[in-house]
């Protein structure tokens, strides 16, 4: 083990990364995480990207008496990407551990022309504990272990790693990767001088209390419970969609619209969430769709392609045995009858139409194939959600990602909510005119 003698008293710190793309909501997250106790500025890619090196200047200017740290994710010309930083007011820039070497040696000599250090980010390297002995020696100030946004998504976070790397380098160790007052002390244990917080912080509803708890919660090495939580693993997927809302969902889908002419039955029963099962039957013939009920499992949403038909092959009878098999909900592309009982029931149903009339227990069809439903495609086991604003269908491989991507929708509208509240409107919130598609 190294022994890393060179660890100041007044370590952990606390960095807050301002991942925003607008620089006057940056300015003013940034003001108040200082009042809550953080130590580090970061000038988050994204802000770097959509603001430049202005980004760093008013940071510089507006809090001066904090680092601030540059996330330039520098892969090339490192002297010049580090001087250019450096001279607009950085304390600290990010090189990316799978630079060359020569890049790291080019930004470490340019970092040194004007008292400036660097952060060697090990994000997606491979080897990451045989990277960070090779950049200490190479002379960088400090050893990121980052899990990105994207990996946050899958549940990952940076915890496995730290322990590992804090005894191959004398360095002070960065962390960074979904980290919120519940977690971060956790990473201090294992090794981390530097918590590097976005989400927990810039997505807060109250931005100086979260950053206040983390600043105790690093300081104390104790859990402190957190409004923006912790990225979820694959066993809290049905969880986190009852958190979001299916705009949420769609946000988080690239815009990807709901279920086309299906809406809800049940006006104001509980939202549905589960796993589809699915059924293709013909306008009227409501046999498959009620045998499904005996084949599906708990929790699951039976999906029924009906072809968009105008008779019912649902009513109260089916939705009444579905609640006594405990299925979550059913979505119908055709008709269901006896909306009034159905309702009162509070049983979630989504349908193309409402009516009177039934058809005949035929049988035709088929169970647990794949259909189509309201334009989407439906296979057995993807996810299904449905509220008063639609049905989101989630393929059941990236449900994880999805379900996680959705929270942190959430998580950023209540942050410009707050902003809303303190008397501003969306559009200047937002930028809106600056960031119009140019033509």
């Amino acid at each position: 083990m190294v022994a890393r003698s060179n660890m100041k008293d007044d370590y952990p710190k606390l960095q807050v990364a301002l991942d925003l793309m607008n620089l006057k909501r940056a300015l003013r997250i940034g003001r108040k995480a200082v009042e809550g106790g953080v130590d580090w500025i970061e000038a988050g890619t994204p802000l770097i990207k959509s603001e430049g090196m202005d980004a760093i200047r008013r940071l510089k200017k507006e809090i001066p008496e904090k680092k601030i740290v540059a996330d330039m994710k520098t892969m090339d010309v490192g002297g010049v990407e580090v001087e250019m930083a450096a001279k607009a007011g950085a304390d600290i820039i990010g090189i990316l551990g799978a630079a060359d070497d020569e890049t790291f040696k080019e930004g470490i000599r340019s970092a040194k022309n004007y008292d400036a250090e660097i952060l060697a980010d090990l994000i997606s390297v491979e080897d990451q504990i045989e990277r960070a002995k090779e950049l200490t020696e190479l002379g960088v100030d400090y050893i990121g272990v980052h899990v990105g946004v994207d990996a946050q998504m899958k549940g990952i976070d940076p915890g496995d790693l730290i322990k590992n790397i804090s005894e191959v380098t004398t360095l002070p160790i960065a962390a960074a990767g979904g980290l919120n007052s519940e977690t971060a002390p956790e990473m201090v244990e294992k090794g981390a001088d530097i918590i590097i917080v976005g989400g927990a912080i810039i997505k807060a509803k109250d931005v100086k209390k979260a950053a206040h708890d983390l600043k105790r919660s690093i300081t104390e090495k104790i859990s402190i419970g957190s409004e923006v939580k912790r990225k979820r693993g694959p066993d809290e997927i049905e969880e986190l969609f009852r958190e979001v809302s299916t705009p949420n969902i769609s946000d988080a889908m690239h815009r990807e619209p709901c279920m086309k002419g299906i809406k809800s039955v049940s006006l104001g029963g509980k939202k549905m969430v589960g796993r589809a099962f699915t059924v293709r039957t013909v306008d009227g013939d409501w046999a498959k769709p009620v045998e499904a009920i005996e084949k599906a499992e708990r929790g699951n949403v039976i999906v029924i392609d009906a072809g968009g038909g105008r008779s019912a092959v649902w009513g109260e009878l089916a939705s009444w045995s579905c609640k006594q098999e405990d299925i979550e909900g059913v979505v119908i592309d055709g008709a269901v009858r006896d909306v009034d009982d159905i309702r009162e029931l509070g049983f979630p149903v989504f349908a193309r139409y409402t009516a009177s009339n039934a058809g005949d227990p035929k049988g035709y069809g088929a169970l647990g194939e794949e259909i189509m439903c309201g334009d989407r495609r439906v296979r057995p086991g993807d996810w299904m959600i449905g509220d008063e604003s639609g049905v989101m269908v989630v393929p059941k491989e990236e449900a994880l990602q999805i379900a996680n991507r959705s929270l942190d929708v959430m998580e950023r509208e209540n942050r410009v909510r707050e902003e809303i509240k303190e008397g501003r409107t969306l559009s200047v919130v937002m930028e809106l005119e600056k960031w119009e598609k140019q033509k």
